[in-house]
């Protein structure tokens, strides 16, 4: 996960495409040329896993139901572009053939290309890590869980991991010690929100004792041009965001990185 900062596409680009999806996939990398793709999973009912947020498919289709006492086959068939809206307001994507794709196919899609991969619900963590040895991926699948029972490094992965709430719960109140506190979390990554319910998570000096202990800071989910230039000041190693046209100007303006093909001159 080197390569600071990296430009991490939330959900795909959540608020340019419909979130999760291939077509949101495709056009965070062929169109804005993201380093990572942020994305979460669930287990069906016939064991599949497929790149979906929540734990039923109401908000972001045609159809309600629990993922998990719905079959694969059911679940794509679902239109996935159905609750999407632009930035206009538009439900451009209606009826357009989108699907929830399964994470084998994201794999298979974009073989060069780094993951983020949030395992939702339990017993999803195995089948994830089944598949992500299958495919020889490990090197570039940074696997992330909230809670402590999804933890891929307890299972034996060898791939790069991010921190559980416990864990980054247990950082935030521990680096404000003097000294910088007693714990470094065993992990690869914090990823953190900037603030969360008023109180400011993401701090200068939080930065400067994560990297004191040589781990990268990756904030979520930055949708405003400033904020992002303030992580950027700061140090952050990657920032989460729906607004990659947003992010890409950001980053070319304050780094220097090249304009990807979608960035339109100002």
């Amino acid at each position: 996960m080197a390569g600071s900062p990296l430009f991490f596409a939330h959900r795909g680009g959540a608020k340019l495409a419909p979130e999760n999806t291939m077509e949101a996939f495709r056009s965070a990398v062929e169109t804005w040329g993201v380093d990572v793709l942020e994305m979460d999973v669930h287990c069906t009912r016939d064991g599949e896993l497929v790149v979906l947020h929540d734990e039923t498919v109401d908000r972001t289709t045609d159809e309600k139901g629990a993922v998990r006492e719905m079959t694969a086959d059911q679940i794509r068939e679902l239109d996935a572009g159905f609750g999407f809206r632009d930035l206009q307001g538009n439900r451009s994507f209606r009826g357009r053939g989108v699907r929830i794709p399964l994470f084998r196919e994201v794999l298979e899609a974009f073989p060069g290309v780094r993951l983020n991969v949030d395992a939702k619900g339990r017993g999803t963590t195995p089948r994830l890590l089944s598949l992500i040895r299958e495919a020889r991926a490990q090197h570039r699948v940074l696997l992330a869980s909230v809670e402590e029972w999804g933890r891929a490094d307890r299972l034996g992965y060898r791939g790069p991991t991010s921190a559980t709430r416990r864990q980054i719960r247990g950082f935030y109140y521990l680096h404000r010690m003097p000294g910088g506190g007693p714990y470094t979390p065993r992990v690869d990554a914090l990823q953190i929100p900037f603030r969360w319910n008023g109180r400011d998570v993401t701090t200068p000096r939080m930065i400067r004792e994560a990297h004191r202990r040589n781990i990268p800071v990756h904030v979520w989910t930055i949708d405003d041009a400033e904020d992002m230039r303030t992580l950027l000041r700061w140090g952050v190693d990657g920032i989460q965001t729906d607004r990659l046209d947003l992010l890409a100007r950001v980053l070319h303006e304050e780094t220097g990185r090249p304009e990807p093909p979608g960035l339109e001159k100002p």
